[in-house]
């Protein structure tokens, strides 16, 4: 798919994700721009983290406070007063949902974008390890795109490389990177704000120590 003509966008949290799309980008594009958001979460560290990141790939990297997104709802990401949810409550999202985030980052994104000529945007949503985030799914993706086109009278790409590989083989995919490392010990996914393999217990923790370890074993076994 190499673009080496073009620019691309990343929205850049500095997790597991959007550091791997972010390395994917500098693969598949000429140049790579990050962006990152302060939305008003506890663990904003991962902010420092994505601009060392960014500066550690030679990519511009911008942040934006958008602290708005997170005083809308009521989250256990934004707010320390609720419990955060250890298992997926059933008929309902997770308090760890931050409702309308990725509707408002992309859209930000893509006027971001626009205004420096850019038409393919990056995210590191993935529907195939779902945690009830509705924002994360593949139709919540391609009914953006056509919106943000009909908007702004653009013609945006809003690339998902990690739409429909689970945590192992997003693993995998930094490992054909060079970026394993970096992935796994410069980046913060933890819901409790601990960089690396983080407090080990919450949910985002397990689901990427999971997808980590049946990598590694694969790895070995095929070595």
């Amino acid at each position: 798919m190499m673009r080496n003509d073009e620019t691309a966008l990343v929205v850049f949290s500095g997790g597991q994700d959007s550091t791997t799309c972010l390395f994917w980008a500098k693969k598949n594009f000429g140049k790579v721009t990050a962006l990152s958001f302060v939305y008003g979460q506890k663990h904003v560290k991962e902010v420092a983290l994505a601009e060392a990141i960014a500066l550690k790939a030679g990519v511009e990297w911008e942040c934006m406070d958008v602290s708005f997104v997170g005083n809308l709802g009521k989250n256990s990401l934004t707010d320390s007063s609720i419990r955060m949810d250890m298992e997926k409550p059933e008929g309902t999202c997770p308090n760890t949902f931050v409702p309308g985030r990725n509707l408002f980052f992309l859209s930000i994104a893509a006027v971001y974008a626009r205004e420096r000529g850019i038409n393919h945007i990056v995210t590191g949503v993935s529907q195939t390890d779902f945690s009830g985030y509705p924002d994360c799914r593949d139709a919540f993706i391609k009914s953006l795109n056509v919106t943000l086109n009909l908007a702004m009278e653009e013609q945006f790409v809003l690339h998902t490389p990690l739409m429909w590989i689970d945590k192992c083989r997003t693993w995998a995919m930094a490992d054909e990177l060079g970026v394993l490392d970096i992935v796994r010990y410069d980046t913060m996914t933890c819901y409790n704000g601990v960089q690396g393999d983080g407090c080990g217990h919450c949910p985002a923790c397990k689901l990427r120590n999971d997808g980590l370890h049946k990598y590694l074993a694969c790895k070995k076994n095929n070595s």
